[in-house]
């Protein structure tokens, strides 16, 4: 399992989960790599669907202390969120290398996470606004 992020100015980190990802991972996974990764946009308002390990109240006193703005999400939203775009992406390229192992796998999501450009990151930002009026 994999947890990654990425702004209009690309994407951010990419982190990869051992075992079953529980809210106490999530907060470790922010405080490591959300404020660096959120420098890559200039107003950023972060999203997450409303999985119950990222609602959590551990989580979101996390998000309130670090002054992290949220994106208000419906619970029973059928949109997919943008990062499901980044996600398909990051499948195909990988994919289209073909790992045979684990550990080719994990280099290679690394690798292709990193390449994933900066416009195609921006163009799903550019258009969310017209989306979520639509919802």
């Amino acid at each position: 399992m994999l947890w990654g992020c990425f702004a209009a100015g690309g994407t951010g980190a990419l982190h990869k989960i051992d075992g079953i990802m529980r809210w106490e991972n999530y907060v470790d996974i922010l405080k490591q790599h959300l404020k660096t990764s959120l420098k890559l946009g200039r107003k950023c308002v972060f999203q997450m669907d409303n999985d119950p390990k990222h609602t959590s109240k551990v989580v979101a006193k996390w998000l309130k202390d670090n002054i992290v703005k949220v994106l208000e999400w419906p619970s029973q939203s059928s949109d997919p969120l943008p990062i499901e775009n980044v996600w398909a992406e990051l499948k195909k390229r990988v994919r289209a290398r073909r790992p045979t192992n684990l550990t080719q796998l994990q280099q290679l999501c690394q690798e292709e996470w990193g390449k994933i450009h900066s416009t195609y990151c921006g163009k799903l930002v550019e258009l969310y606004p017209k989306r979520l009026t639509q919802i």
